[in-house]
């Protein structure tokens, strides 16, 4: 199979989940070193998050919804691009990619799409890091010794007033603060049950740190009860930040505990230390990867399920401890001031 030649214009199509796009970040740095002086667009739902990145020339949002996505297919044609990589592994992308009028198509042969593919790589096997898999696709491109690792610039001073309003940089909630994230859109089978992240709180207030619950406007009940359940010794911005500052805000956290969602990965990107609990899901896929990352994952049997709901009693996360978490969160807190 040839490689893609003479491309001006390369489309992009970024993944759908945050978690995942952050994970895009080490192929999009290699993309741009080695397509230097060629376009390249990005299309996907946190597309515009990496707008100060130095990724790409243009940062397209994409809609979520299949009747929105064949709206959007006129515009993103006159974007001129003649190659797309897909990101996704999806039918969908690679039925956009073609309506989008690309003359080469770049991606993994799943879904049943491998005809749709000007260049279609076989998928590796056994599966690899989401990281490393994405890299893979560089090939075609003819790109190759890219850093393996997500990293996330620092993006200037233009968010600090409404950072400031949101986790003030004096007083006595400032700092050592430890960010706890609450939710995961994958499904409830992720999540690390509401009385041991109160558990979890009572000590580390206990240790003069402070709690930060972290987490969507979907998340404001479970916040509510562990903000009751520890006398309100908490802070609670949940459903009070938005997409375009959560890089600034995971920045002046000085650890993160977080279940596999975007946000961690988004955290350790920005070199925040990351406890990262794991249940239904395999850390060897998915990790955040930095050096200050830490992965408590106590699979019994039936772990990786990839259920979005438990079925029993949610074994994997239940046997997550406190006083793991904790002694992972002061691990990573001395390492850091070391």
């Amino acid at each position: 199979m040839s490689g893609v030649t003479d491309v001006q214009h390369l489309v992009v199509r970024l993944p759908n989940w945050l978690g995942d796009t952050v994970m895009a970040l080490p192929v999009l740095r290699a993309l741009r070193s080695g397509l230097d002086g060629r376009r390249i667009t990005l299309v996907g739902p946190w597309a515009p998050l990496l707008i100060g990145q130095g990724v790409a020339d243009g940062c397209v949002a994409y809609p979520r919804g299949a009747r929105k996505r064949l709206a959007a297919a006129r515009g993103l044609r006159r974007l001129g691009g003649d190659a797309v990589l897909l990101l996704p592994n999806s039918i969908e992308s690679a039925l956009a990619a073609w309506l989008w009028g690309a003359r080469w198509i770049v991606g993994y042969a799943t879904d049943g799409r491998g005809r749709l593919l000007s260049h279609a790589l076989a998928p590796p096997v056994p599966r690899r890091h989401q990281v490393d898999e994405y890299l893979g696709l560089l090939g075609p491109l003819g790109i190759d010794g890219a850093e393996a690792t997500p990293r996330w610039l620092p993006e200037g001073d233009a968010q600090n007033e409404r950072l400031e309003a949101l986790l003030p940089s004096g007083g006595v909630n400032s700092r050592p603060r430890i960010g706890i994230h609450l939710g995961a859109a994958f499904g409830p089978s992720k999540l690390w049950p509401a009385e041991l992240i109160a558990g979890l709180c009572r000590e580390l207030r206990q240790r003069r740190l402070v709690p930060v619950l972290l987490g969507t406007p979907s998340e404001e009940v479970i916040a509510n009860g562990i903000v009751a359940a520890t006398g309100g010794d908490v802070v609670s911005l949940v459903g009070r930040d938005a997409p375009e500052l959560l890089p600034g805000l995971l920045a002046r956290l000085d650890a993160l505990v977080s279940m596999d969602t975007g946000v961690a990965h988004l955290a350790a990107a920005v070199g925040v230390p990351v406890v990262a609990l794991f249940g239904p899901t395999d850390p060897g896929l998915t990790a955040p990867r930095g050096a200050g990352t830490s992965v408590i994952w106590k699979p019994p049997p039936c772990s990786p399920c990839f259920l979005p709901e438990c079925p029993i009693e949610h074994p994997c996360m239940r046997a997550i401890g406190v006083e793991e978490v904790l002694a992972a969160v002061e691990a990573r807190l001395g390492a850091r001031s070391a």
